[in-house]
């Protein structure tokens, strides 16, 4: 009497993980006694006919990602096992539904009630920042303005001085130059030129 193998039985606690927008994990296991190969996981949306195909052999995994889901939609998943006799029955079905993206980042900022008051001091302590950089940078703007004023009030002062300058040069350069007679002559010498004659006797 021949003894005809059997299929692994049908995998057991399907559950859904890890759901978002756009995809989700899907989980099962199956009993210890059977030796699995592989599984396959039928995936379509509810009320479509459309259907998705998953197979995957030479594998001991327990779990498979489904992607390009899309968001706020409802899925049924069926689970197999596969082994060397061939596949198992279905899994009993699993229904789940996708969330809102919106939705996702909400539960997510819900969990983490403290985010909103530290954006809120990192956004004051930014403000902060900016402040004190612009004070510093009208700080030095008027330092500037200072040392230009200062520049300006120093170059009109030698300018002033110039002309006064250039006047008592020429006084000093006219005073030492020689006196003329009032009568439009220059002064002789108070002593006259002395003419000397040698007598020499022969």
């Amino acid at each position: 009497m021949l003894v005809t193998p059997e299929v692994p039985s049908a995998p057991v606690n399907v559950t859904v993980r890890h759901l978002k927008a756009n995809s989700a994990v899907v989980s099962w296991d199956v009993l210890e006694d059977e030796v699995v190969i592989g599984f396959a996981i039928s995936q379509q949306k509810k009320d479509v006919r459309m259907l998705r195909f998953i197979q995957e052999v030479n594998t001991t995994t327990r779990s498979c990602a489904l992607w390009d889901l899309e968001e706020d939609t409802e899925y049924i998943v069926h689970v197999q096992a596969i082994s060397i006799q061939g596949q198992s029955p279905a899994s009993e079905p699993v229904l789940f539904k996708t969330p809102r993206e919106a939705e996702k980042m909400a539960s997510k900022n819900k969990g983490r009630p403290g985010h909103y008051e530290v954006t809120m001091k990192e956004m004051g302590r930014n403000q902060q920042l900016q402040t004190g950089e612009v004070l510093i940078i009208v700080v030095v703007l008027f330092m500037w303005a200072g040392v230009i004023v200062l520049f300006c009030r120093q170059y009109d002062i030698i300018k002033d001085n110039e002309p006064n300058n250039n006047k008592e040069k020429t006084k000093s350069a006219s005073e030492t130059s020689t006196p003329e007679h009032q009568g439009g002559g220059l002064l002789r010498s108070k002593f006259p030129n002395e003419l000397l004659v040698n007598v020499i006797e022969a």
